[in-house]
């Protein structure tokens, strides 16, 4: 397919891609924003795989913090 045939939806994702590989801390940014306002789905969507991973390991800590010093 020709990127003058291509539909919206797919000029859309290669513009995405395109700033995700000229700017990846704005991701961050963007899916942060993106998580307060909106659902789980969007902030791991946005996120990819090692900041979901982060994400979840982050919370863990947290966690396994908030009970050592709450016990």
């Amino acid at each position: 397919m020709t990127k003058d045939k291509a539909n919206p939806e797919r000029k859309r994702e290669r513009l995405r891609d395109e700033e995700l590989k000229r700017n990846p801390t704005g991701n961050m940014n963007d899916s942060i924003n993106r998580g307060s306002s909106g659902s789980l789905v969007d902030l791991v969507g946005s996120l990819g795989w090692k900041g979901t991973g982060i994400l979840i390991l982050g919370l863990i800590i947290a966690f396994i913090a908030v009970s050592f010093f709450l016990n």
